[in-house]
């Protein structure tokens, strides 16, 4: 019998599967932590990458043009974090994104 799921999406449900399960033990790699990230900001595009040992850079962009929205460095993390360490940078960066829009607004209504 021919499968009408592709493979990739198997390999898919596989991640998200693995993640949940690396969620509920309260831990997750940096990997996963950004993979959480990403779907949560989603349909904003997210990377994030340790620029030391104990800290991170993110960087929200436009997934249409690429174009950086904010970028964000030396936020504190490590390459094994508890869930509730992976919601404080969450919480981080979309603070720092809300004190941002408004000079948005600024600046293109001048």
């Amino acid at each position: 019998m021919v499968s009408l799921w592709p493979e990739k999406a198997y390999r898919f449900i596989g991640v998200i599967v693995a993640l949940y399960k690396e969620a509920c033990m309260n831990k997750l790699t940096f990997p996963g932590a950004c993979q959480m990230m990403r779907w949560h900001f989603h349909p904003l595009g997210f990377e994030a990458s340790m620029d030391a040992p104990r800290s991170m850079v993110a960087r929200l962009f436009d997934r249409a043009t690429g174009e950086t929205l904010l970028a964000i460095a030396g936020i504190p993390c490590s390459t094994v974090m508890a869930a509730h360490d992976v919601e404080r940078i969450i919480e981080a960066v979309e603070d720092e994104l809300e004190a941002f829009r408004p000079s948005c607004a600024l600046q293109r209504s001048a």
